[in-house]
């Protein structure tokens, strides 16, 4: 079990500093929509390493990590409708151009 968790944590920590790298660079919106996500990935992964146990992985880490995806599904489907209308208003997902624009 511990060889597991020395593999889960540093791997949840990549995916977490891969997530807010592409969060802080990108100036595409549905990029920094997908580097939310991978950083939501990583922190569910963490949570399940935390609680990796001998006999299995603990309940509440499960229904945590099951929350956690359900609303973070939820996050992506109205960030993405909302993407969908600033394209179609603006024609343009691009965060340098809509800063430019006055509404």
């Amino acid at each position: 079990m511990n060889e597991l968790f020395q593999l889960y944590i540093p791997a949840s920590i990549l995916l977490i500093v891969m997530g807010l790298y592409c969060i802080a660079t990108k100036r595409d919106l549905i990029k920094i929509v997908l580097g939310l996500e991978i950083m939501t990935s990583g922190i569910n992964l963490n949570l399940i390493a935390m609680g990796l146990r001998s006999n299995g992985v603990d309940a509440l880490a499960q229904s945590i990590t099951l929350i956690s995806m359900t609303i973070g599904a939820c996050v992506a489907a109205v960030a993405l409708a909302i993407i969908i209308n600033v394209f179609r208003h603006y024609g343009t997902t691009d965060t340098k151009r809509l800063r430019r624009l006055k509404w």
